[in-house]
Protein backbone atom coordinates (compact mmCIF):
# COMPACT_ATOMS: atom_id res chain seq x y z
CA UNK A 1 0.00 0.00 0.00
CA UNK A 2 1.51 3.14 -1.10
CA UNK A 3 1.45 6.11 1.17
CA UNK A 4 0.98 9.69 -0.05
CA UNK A 5 4.17 11.62 0.09
CA UNK A 6 4.35 13.92 3.09
CA UNK A 7 4.73 17.60 2.23
CA UNK A 8 7.23 19.62 4.15
CA UNK A 9 5.91 22.41 6.29
CA UNK A 10 6.37 25.84 4.62
CA UNK A 11 9.05 27.99 6.13
CA UNK A 12 8.02 30.69 8.53
CA UNK A 13 7.32 33.97 6.71
CA UNK A 14 10.07 36.47 6.87
CA UNK A 15 9.50 39.70 8.72
CA UNK A 16 7.60 42.17 6.62
CA UNK A 17 9.53 45.00 5.14
CA UNK A 18 9.38 48.01 7.39
CA UNK A 19 8.33 46.05 10.46
CA UNK A 20 10.13 47.25 13.55
CA UNK A 21 11.81 44.97 15.92
CA UNK A 22 10.79 45.35 19.54
CA UNK A 23 13.03 47.84 21.28
CA UNK A 24 15.72 46.31 23.33
CA UNK A 25 15.31 46.98 27.03
CA UNK A 26 17.32 49.91 28.30
CA UNK A 27 19.99 48.71 30.60
CA UNK A 28 21.01 50.48 33.74
CA UNK A 29 24.39 51.29 32.20
CA UNK A 30 22.77 52.98 29.16
CA UNK A 31 20.43 55.01 31.37
CA UNK A 32 23.32 56.15 33.56
CA UNK A 33 25.31 57.12 30.47
CA UNK A 34 22.36 59.18 29.14
CA UNK A 35 22.01 60.96 32.48
CA UNK A 36 25.71 61.71 32.47
CA UNK A 37 25.48 63.15 28.93
CA UNK A 38 22.52 65.36 29.86
CA UNK A 39 24.34 66.62 32.94
CA UNK A 40 27.41 67.42 30.86
CA UNK A 41 25.29 69.33 28.32
CA UNK A 42 23.70 71.37 31.10
CA UNK A 43 27.09 72.24 32.53
CA UNK A 44 28.34 73.31 29.10
CA UNK A 45 25.24 75.47 28.59
CA UNK A 46 25.68 77.07 32.01
CA UNK A 47 29.33 77.77 31.25
CA UNK A 48 28.32 79.70 28.12
CA UNK A 49 25.51 81.52 29.94
CA UNK A 50 27.53 82.34 33.05
CA UNK A 51 29.11 85.61 31.82
CA UNK A 52 25.73 87.00 30.76
CA UNK A 53 24.02 85.81 33.94
CA UNK A 54 26.69 87.41 36.12
CA UNK A 55 26.45 90.70 34.21
CA UNK A 56 22.63 90.56 34.32
CA UNK A 57 22.60 89.99 38.07
CA UNK A 58 25.19 92.70 38.76
CA UNK A 59 23.92 95.43 36.45
CA UNK A 60 20.16 94.76 36.24
CA UNK A 61 18.78 92.67 39.09
CA UNK A 62 20.94 94.07 41.89
CA UNK A 63 20.43 97.76 40.96
CA UNK A 64 16.67 97.18 40.76
CA UNK A 65 16.54 95.54 44.17
CA UNK A 66 18.89 98.08 45.74
CA UNK A 67 16.98 100.98 44.20
CA UNK A 68 13.70 99.59 45.50
CA UNK A 69 15.23 99.41 48.98
CA UNK A 70 16.54 102.98 48.68
CA UNK A 71 13.04 104.20 47.86
CA UNK A 72 12.09 103.39 51.46
CA UNK A 73 15.03 105.29 52.98
CA UNK A 74 16.19 108.90 53.28
CA UNK A 75 19.48 108.11 51.53
CA UNK A 76 21.38 111.17 50.25
CA UNK A 77 23.90 111.43 47.44
CA UNK A 78 26.42 112.67 50.00
CA UNK A 79 26.15 109.38 51.91
CA UNK A 80 24.13 110.82 54.76
CA UNK A 81 20.89 109.27 55.90
CA UNK A 82 20.02 105.81 54.76
CA UNK A 83 17.47 105.27 57.53
CA UNK A 84 14.31 103.32 56.78
CA UNK A 85 11.34 105.71 56.59
CA UNK A 86 8.67 103.43 55.18
CA UNK A 87 6.44 104.84 52.47
CA UNK A 88 7.28 108.47 53.18
CA UNK A 89 8.98 108.99 49.84
CA UNK A 90 6.04 107.52 47.96
CA UNK A 91 3.58 109.70 49.88
CA UNK A 92 5.65 112.75 49.01
CA UNK A 93 5.88 111.71 45.35
CA UNK A 94 2.12 111.27 45.00
CA UNK A 95 1.55 114.70 46.54
CA UNK A 96 4.30 116.47 44.58
CA UNK A 97 2.77 118.57 41.75
CA UNK A 98 6.10 118.52 39.87
CA UNK A 99 5.94 114.73 39.63
CA UNK A 100 2.50 114.79 38.04
CA UNK A 101 3.43 117.76 35.86
CA UNK A 102 6.49 115.90 34.61
CA UNK A 103 4.45 112.77 33.92
CA UNK A 104 1.90 114.89 32.06
CA UNK A 105 4.68 116.41 29.93
CA UNK A 106 6.08 112.95 29.19
CA UNK A 107 2.70 111.54 28.19
CA UNK A 108 1.96 114.56 26.01
CA UNK A 109 5.34 114.25 24.30
CA UNK A 110 4.67 110.55 23.73
CA UNK A 111 1.35 111.32 22.04
CA UNK A 112 2.53 114.14 19.79
CA UNK A 113 5.72 112.31 18.76
CA UNK A 114 4.42 108.77 18.25
CA UNK A 115 1.67 109.64 15.77
CA UNK A 116 3.88 111.55 13.28
CA UNK A 117 6.68 109.02 13.69
CA UNK A 118 4.29 106.33 12.45
CA UNK A 119 2.56 108.31 9.71
CA UNK A 120 5.67 110.02 8.30
CA UNK A 121 7.71 106.81 8.36
CA UNK A 122 4.98 104.94 6.47
CA UNK A 123 4.67 107.75 3.91
CA UNK A 124 8.44 107.81 3.37
CA UNK A 125 8.52 104.02 2.88
CA UNK A 126 5.63 104.15 0.39
CA UNK A 127 7.39 106.92 -1.52
CA UNK A 128 10.68 105.02 -1.79
CA UNK A 129 8.92 101.75 -2.59
CA UNK A 130 7.36 103.28 -5.72
CA UNK A 131 10.72 102.93 -7.45
CA UNK A 132 12.17 106.42 -7.30
CA UNK A 133 15.54 106.81 -9.03
CA UNK A 134 18.55 106.78 -6.72
CA UNK A 135 17.13 104.33 -4.19
CA UNK A 136 20.35 104.15 -2.17
CA UNK A 137 20.43 107.95 -1.80
CA UNK A 138 16.86 108.14 -0.52
CA UNK A 139 17.44 105.35 1.99
CA UNK A 140 20.69 106.88 3.19
CA UNK A 141 19.14 110.35 3.51
CA UNK A 142 16.16 109.10 5.51
CA UNK A 143 18.17 106.81 7.80
CA UNK A 144 21.33 108.89 8.32
CA UNK A 145 20.00 111.14 11.16
CA UNK A 146 19.22 108.05 13.25
CA UNK A 147 22.94 107.19 13.29
CA UNK A 148 23.88 110.49 14.93
CA UNK A 149 24.31 110.86 18.69
CA UNK A 150 21.76 112.76 20.74
CA UNK A 151 24.35 115.46 21.52
CA UNK A 152 24.86 116.11 17.81
CA UNK A 153 21.12 116.25 17.15
CA UNK A 154 20.59 118.59 20.10
CA UNK A 155 23.33 120.94 18.93
CA UNK A 156 22.06 121.02 15.34
CA UNK A 157 18.52 121.87 16.37
CA UNK A 158 19.65 124.36 19.00
CA UNK A 159 21.34 126.26 16.18
CA UNK A 160 18.35 125.93 13.85
CA UNK A 161 15.96 127.19 16.54
CA UNK A 162 18.19 129.92 17.93
CA UNK A 163 16.05 133.08 18.29
CA UNK A 164 18.72 135.35 16.77
CA UNK A 165 20.74 133.37 14.21
CA UNK A 166 18.56 130.30 13.71
CA UNK A 167 17.41 129.22 10.26
CA UNK A 168 13.83 128.70 11.48
CA UNK A 169 13.39 132.38 12.34
CA UNK A 170 15.13 133.42 9.13
CA UNK A 171 12.47 131.53 7.20
CA UNK A 172 9.69 133.09 9.30
CA UNK A 173 11.01 136.60 8.73
CA UNK A 174 11.29 135.93 5.01
CA UNK A 175 7.62 134.95 5.00
CA UNK A 176 6.71 138.11 6.92
CA UNK A 177 6.27 136.63 10.42
CA UNK A 178 7.83 137.71 13.71
CA UNK A 179 10.74 135.64 15.08
CA UNK A 180 9.93 133.12 17.77
CA UNK A 181 11.90 132.04 20.83
CA UNK A 182 11.35 128.37 20.19
CA UNK A 183 13.21 126.90 23.15
CA UNK A 184 12.48 129.73 25.58
CA UNK A 185 8.69 129.92 25.20
CA UNK A 186 6.49 127.67 27.39
CA UNK A 187 4.69 124.94 25.45
CA UNK A 188 6.71 125.74 22.31
CA UNK A 189 9.83 124.24 23.89
CA UNK A 190 8.30 120.75 24.10
CA UNK A 191 6.97 121.03 20.55
CA UNK A 192 10.45 122.04 19.37
CA UNK A 193 11.93 118.99 21.09
CA UNK A 194 9.27 116.85 19.41
CA UNK A 195 10.18 118.18 15.95
CA UNK A 196 13.86 117.42 16.56
CA UNK A 197 13.03 113.94 17.85
CA UNK A 198 10.85 113.10 14.84
CA UNK A 199 13.58 114.21 12.43
CA UNK A 200 16.13 112.19 14.39
CA UNK A 201 14.35 108.85 14.83
CA UNK A 202 11.93 108.53 11.91
CA UNK A 203 14.58 106.76 9.83
CA UNK A 204 14.45 103.62 11.96
CA UNK A 205 10.68 103.26 11.53
CA UNK A 206 11.12 104.00 7.82
CA UNK A 207 13.39 100.96 7.44
CA UNK A 208 10.90 98.72 9.25
CA UNK A 209 8.09 99.80 6.95
CA UNK A 210 10.25 99.51 3.84
CA UNK A 211 11.23 95.94 4.71
CA UNK A 212 7.57 95.07 5.30
CA UNK A 213 6.53 96.62 1.97
CA UNK A 214 9.10 94.59 0.07
CA UNK A 215 7.67 91.38 1.57
CA UNK A 216 4.18 91.97 0.15
CA UNK A 217 3.74 89.67 -2.89
CA UNK A 218 3.61 91.61 -6.15
CA UNK A 219 0.98 89.22 -7.49
CA UNK A 220 -1.59 90.81 -5.19
CA UNK A 221 -1.09 94.21 -6.81
CA UNK A 222 -1.23 92.62 -10.28
CA UNK A 223 -4.53 90.92 -9.47
CA UNK A 224 -5.94 94.17 -8.09
CA UNK A 225 -4.83 96.05 -11.21
CA UNK A 226 -6.55 93.46 -13.41
CA UNK A 227 -9.75 94.03 -11.43
CA UNK A 228 -9.46 97.75 -12.14
CA UNK A 229 -8.29 98.95 -8.70
CA UNK A 230 -6.55 102.31 -8.70
CA UNK A 231 -3.19 102.85 -7.03
CA UNK A 232 -4.81 104.54 -4.04
CA UNK A 233 -7.31 101.69 -3.77
CA UNK A 234 -4.45 99.18 -3.76
CA UNK A 235 -2.76 101.07 -0.95
CA UNK A 236 -5.95 101.15 1.13
CA UNK A 237 -6.99 97.55 0.50
CA UNK A 238 -3.66 95.72 0.22
CA UNK A 239 -0.74 97.75 1.55
CA UNK A 240 -2.10 99.29 4.75
CA UNK A 241 -3.85 96.11 6.04
CA UNK A 242 -0.66 94.08 5.54
CA UNK A 243 1.39 96.73 7.31
CA UNK A 244 -0.73 96.54 10.47
CA UNK A 245 1.55 94.03 12.28
CA UNK A 246 4.57 96.28 11.64
CA UNK A 247 2.53 99.31 12.70
CA UNK A 248 1.77 97.60 16.01
CA UNK A 249 5.47 96.94 16.58
CA UNK A 250 6.38 100.52 15.67
CA UNK A 251 3.75 101.88 18.06
CA UNK A 252 5.03 99.76 20.96
CA UNK A 253 8.69 100.62 20.34
CA UNK A 254 7.93 104.30 19.87
CA UNK A 255 5.82 104.63 22.98
CA UNK A 256 8.47 102.98 25.13
CA UNK A 257 11.20 105.16 23.61
CA UNK A 258 9.20 108.39 24.01
CA UNK A 259 8.39 107.66 27.65
CA UNK A 260 12.15 107.66 28.33
CA UNK A 261 12.63 111.20 27.00
CA UNK A 262 15.66 112.84 28.60
CA UNK A 263 18.75 113.39 26.43
CA UNK A 264 17.47 115.82 23.82
CA UNK A 265 15.28 117.70 26.30
CA UNK A 266 18.14 118.18 28.75
CA UNK A 267 20.67 119.15 26.09
CA UNK A 268 18.50 121.41 23.93
CA UNK A 269 17.25 123.35 26.95
CA UNK A 270 20.70 123.55 28.53
CA UNK A 271 19.65 121.60 31.60
CA UNK A 272 17.13 124.29 32.54
CA UNK A 273 13.59 123.09 31.91
CA UNK A 274 10.24 124.68 32.69
CA UNK A 275 7.14 123.13 34.15
CA UNK A 276 5.79 122.74 30.60
CA UNK A 277 8.75 120.80 29.22
CA UNK A 278 10.38 118.86 32.07
CA UNK A 279 10.06 115.07 31.46
CA UNK A 280 9.77 112.70 34.37
CA UNK A 281 13.22 111.18 33.80
CA UNK A 282 14.79 114.62 34.07
CA UNK A 283 12.91 115.30 37.29
CA UNK A 284 14.25 112.02 38.70
CA UNK A 285 17.74 113.15 37.70
CA UNK A 286 17.23 116.55 39.34
CA UNK A 287 15.89 115.01 42.54
CA UNK A 288 18.78 112.57 42.84
CA UNK A 289 21.81 114.45 41.49
CA UNK A 290 20.83 118.08 42.06
CA UNK A 291 18.73 117.83 45.19
CA UNK A 292 20.85 114.93 46.56
CA UNK A 293 17.70 113.01 47.56
CA UNK A 294 18.52 109.54 46.36
CA UNK A 295 15.71 107.86 48.25
CA UNK A 296 13.11 110.26 46.90
CA UNK A 297 14.45 109.94 43.36
CA UNK A 298 14.26 106.14 43.65
CA UNK A 299 10.63 106.37 44.78
CA UNK A 300 9.73 108.57 41.79
CA UNK A 301 11.48 106.17 39.44
CA UNK A 302 9.40 103.25 40.71
CA UNK A 303 6.20 105.26 40.36
CA UNK A 304 7.22 105.87 36.75
CA UNK A 305 8.09 102.17 36.38
CA UNK A 306 4.56 101.29 37.53
CA UNK A 307 3.18 103.65 34.86
CA UNK A 308 5.23 101.89 32.16
CA UNK A 309 3.99 98.50 33.37
CA UNK A 310 0.39 99.69 33.12
CA UNK A 311 1.00 101.00 29.60
CA UNK A 312 2.59 97.68 28.64
CA UNK A 313 -0.35 95.68 30.00
CA UNK A 314 -2.84 97.86 28.10
CA UNK A 315 -0.85 97.46 24.88
CA UNK A 316 -0.64 93.68 25.25
CA UNK A 317 -4.37 93.49 25.98
CA UNK A 318 -5.19 95.45 22.82
CA UNK A 319 -2.82 93.34 20.71
CA UNK A 320 -4.25 90.07 22.05
CA UNK A 321 -7.81 91.22 21.37
CA UNK A 322 -6.95 92.08 17.79
CA UNK A 323 -5.30 88.69 17.31
CA UNK A 324 -8.42 87.03 18.70
CA UNK A 325 -10.59 88.87 16.23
Amino acid sequence: MSMAPQTAHPPLPAARAGATEPAAPITAEAEASARQARKKNRLVALAFLAPFLVAFLLFVVWPMLHGFYLSFTNQSLTGAGGNFIGGGNYAEAFSDPKVWGSIRNTVWFTIISTVPLVIIAMAMALLVNTGLPGQWLWRLSFFMPFLLASTVISQIWSWLLDPEIGLANEVLQTLGFEPVAWLQTPHLDLISITIATVWWTVGFNFLLYLAALQNIPEVQYEAAAVDGASRWRQIRSITIPQLMPVTGVVFVLQILASLKLFDQAYQMLGGVSSDTSRPIVQYIFEAGFVGYEFGYAAAISYVFFALIVVVGIVQMTIVNRRKGE
